[in-house]
């Protein structure tokens, strides 16, 4: 019995491992062919990069220190000074993709490199170099770098969008510094969103063993191109526990592309508040069951949306043909295009299917939005900050919900329900996840400080 399921299963993985020339079979001592990834792996090794930061972090120190009387009490010897706060280089290591080998680019996460002073790219020959950082997208938590380095290996960017839950998927890094490691599994979900990771969730979902360390990774298909950035784990015993996830593809070069020509991620917006559907607001606007998409809850004033047309109520479906399942894939889908991009949005309106195109927008130009957000927030008006640093209320209406909330006019929300807070669209986001409560951050005058709001 074990016979006869061990030859269709060695021949169904031939024929798969066969589609891609990287991983032909290798032959055992016998001179029989077998299925083996290392022709792929052994292509792809090369392009994959330790990275090691360093940071400078100061130690505060207690004044009294500094006080004769206090060190003679304590018999601290005089000759000791406490003038200068105590500094310590730190290091930390992560991984990276050599995405274009002429230019010296190196993709990785975000999160590996925050707050580093020095980064140090080590290649699997050995060499190591200083890289310099071209640019960051912290929603995304991509970070682009570039190293001056001949004889280079990149990795080829695959389109993720053709991905299918049970494809067979590669994750090569560096876990808890060992060193180039390789673990193998499959897709396990696409369109992963609200973990709270991420402001732009839209993960890939797979068993391939992600460790600490693995972050700035990458995940490849049998092919040997490149289909994901490793990035999270989750991990309730601290350990692998077989879910992990990797930004797709096409968002991390989106993301690559903007920082290489401007430095930065402009992202834009169309001008619309979104929720996702629950099974009460389906039977309120009759919606079919099993209908997927995204409700339109509001639309801003001179916005993109409202100048082709979108309306309140009606229900997103689909993006430039791609289905739309939940508010967070919709943020993904529009945050990928760069501003003045044209969307094809298809909509379920009364009943009936139509297709509107909307051009994305600059942030800035969508800069207002009225206290539909949250029960809890009525009566405020919201501003973007620049750089999308975070919320401002630009007003409070007197005798609204909000008035009494210890909100005021001029403090910047950084973070809701314990998520960072960019910009309007990721304070909405944020506040949909608690209907009876709010948790905001807030900076004022240069403080920080958190408001709860019942």
């Amino acid at each position: 019995m074990k016979q006869k399921l061990a030859i269709p299963f060695i021949f169904i993985l031939m024929l798969v491992f066969g589609q891609a020339q990287a991983a032909l079979p290798n032959v055992n001592s016998d001179g029989k062919p077998f299925p083996s990834l290392s022709p792929m792996i052994k292509e792809v090794h090369p392009a994959v990069v330790n990275i090691s930061t360093f940071s400078t972090q100061q130690y505060s120190y207690n004044p009294l220190l500094n006080d004769p009387f206090f060190r003679h009490f304590f018999n601290i010897p005089e000759q000791r000074q406490f003038q200068q706060t105590p500094k310590k280089r730190q290091q930390s290591a992560g991984s990276g993709v050599v995405v274009n080998a002429n230019d010296g680019v190196v993709m990785t996460n975000y999160h590996v490199i925050k707050g580093a002073d020095e980064v140090q790219v080590s290649l699997a020959d050995g060499r190591s170099f200083e890289a310099k950082v071209l640019g960051e997208d912290a929603e995304l938590d991509i970070a682009i770098l570039k190293i001056k380095a001949d004889d280079l290996v990149e990795v080829q960017i695959a389109n993720s969008d053709v991905l299918e839950v049970g494809d067979f998927v590669v994750a090569i890094g560096n876990p808890f510094g060992l060193g180039q490691t390789v673990t193998t599994g499959v897709v396990s979900a696409l369109g992963r969103t609200g973990l709270g990771i991420e402001g732009y969730e839209n993960f890939i979902q797979t068993d391939a063993s992600i460790n600490p360390g693995n972050s700035g990774g990458a995940l490849v298909n049998l092919a040997g191109e490149l289909v994901g950035i490793n990035t999270a784990i989750i991990a309730p015993s601290g350990g692998n526990v077989g879910i992990g996830f990797a930004i797709p593809s096409n968002m991390a070069k989106a993301s690559m592309e903007q920082i290489i020509e401007h430095g930065e991620v402009k992202r834009g917006q169309i001008g619309i508040g979104i929720q996702d559907i629950t099974p009460d607001l389906r039977k309120a606007f009759d919606i079919k069951n099993g209908q997927g998409g995204v409700l339109v809850t509001n639309v801003m004033e001179d916005s993109p949306a409202e100048d082709a047309g979108l309306k309140s109520g009606d229900v997103i479906i689909a993006v430039d043909g791609k289905k739309t399942a939940s508010t967070g894939q919709l943020r993904s889908q529009i945050g990928m295009r760069a501003i003045g991009d044209k969307v094809t949005l298809a909509i379920l309106r009364d009943g009936d299917e139509e297709r509107i195109k909307v051009k994305v927008g600059k942030a800035s130009s969508l800069a207002r939005l009225t206290g539909k957000l949250h029960e809890l927030l009525e009566g405020v008006q919201f501003e973007s900050e620049p750089n999308q640093e975070g919320v401002r209320v630009a007003s409070i209406a007197p005798n609204s919900s909000a008035a009494y909330s210890g909100l005021r006019p001029g403090d910047v929300i950084v973070a809701a329900n314990k998520r960072r807070v960019y910009d309007l669209e990721s304070l909405e986001n944020a506040l949909s996840r608690n209907k009876f409560s709010v948790l905001l951050q807030v900076n004022r005058g240069g403080d920080s400080l958190f408001i709860v709001i019942r």
